[in-house]
């Protein structure tokens, strides 16, 4: 059974229903998920995964929250190459640029992206949470 954590940030509870959805996809895939909030996640805790899915909503001017999130995420890069990853996250306004920056720099760090990320504009709808559902199912 392959163990893959979910790992987020979120402010409103959208990107938090989004992980939950992820979640729901992998267990109906047959693996285990687990769900950690940015605090308590570290680089230290990647090699515990068969595959890691991380959320973070757009923050500012389309970047990724930069006082929990971005710094538990950098912390992680090192631990991420060859590691099968996801990400997630919603928005307000922009146009997605907060995650193809995010995803250039896993592609730089060496991750796998297994499959193409999802967003959402604020709380996700039956569309998103479907993707979510797929995106979660990808990792296992």
């Amino acid at each position: 059974m392959s163990k893959v954590a979910v790992v987020y940030w979120s402010s409103t509870g959208n990107t938090e229903a989004m992980a939950n959805a992820v979640a729901g996809g992998i267990k109906e895939k047959g693996g285990e998920a687990v769900l950690h909030t940015c605090e308590d996640f570290d680089g230290s805790k990647v090699a515990e995964y068969d595959a890691i899915a991380f959320g973070c909503p757009a923050m500012g001017d389309e970047v990724l929250e930069d006082t929990e999130f971005e710094p538990m995420f950098d912390g992680c890069k090192d631990a991420l190459k060859g590691k099968n990853i996801a990400l997630f996250g919603s928005y307000g306004w922009g146009d997605g640029e907060w995650m193809r920056n995010w995803e250039e720099s896993c592609k730089e760090a060496g991750a796998n992206l297994v499959c193409d990320s999802v967003i959402c504009q604020e709380e996700p709808d039956d569309e998103a949470t479907d993707a979510c559902k797929a995106l979660g199912a990808a990792l296992v």
